[in-house]
């Protein structure tokens, strides 16, 4: 099987919920790099910009960095995790508050050139070995 090179960019302490990222990022997984930021540049979600430079981001490493060619590269996993929260409070009645986190993202997206992989097939000689193996030992 051919190893195909894994490139990633990532973004931290984006200022909009991990919630809302996510489901922009279900929408990008496993497509290609041109449907992909078309598709992000007709999405009306406020987490649409910060995906799509962050997938320009991993685009640009990709070709520089190691030196993939942008036509074969495929989104292979789009990641949003948790960043750290701001913690604040909402002044409320008879001298109480209410606190609430003002939440943040990571966004992990990793890259790779789709290479077609091809079927990994056994010498006969090593396949002669091994049977040789399993006669002797059951005998």
């Amino acid at each position: 099987m051919i190893n195909t090179m894994n490139v990633q960019a990532v973004a931290k302490n984006v200022r909009v919920s991990p919630r809302k990222v996510r489901l922009v990022a279900d929408a990008i997984r496993h497509l290609g790099i041109d449907e992909a930021l078309f598709l992000l540049q007709a999405t009306r979600k406020q987490a649409s910009m910060p995906v799509a430079k962050v997938l320009q981001s991993a685009v640009a490493n990709a070709t520089n960095n190691a030196k993939l060619e942008r036509n074969n590269l495929v989104i292979a996993s789009v990641q949003v995790n948790e960043s750290q929260a701001f913690k604040r409070f909402h002044p409320s009645t008879r001298g109480r508050i209410h606190p609430y986190k003002k939440r943040g993202s990571t966004i992990t997206i990793v890259v790779k050139d789709k290479v077609v992989a091809m079927p990994v097939t056994a010498k006969k000689t090593e396949v002669k070995k091994v049977a040789e193996k399993k006669k002797g030992g059951s005998e």
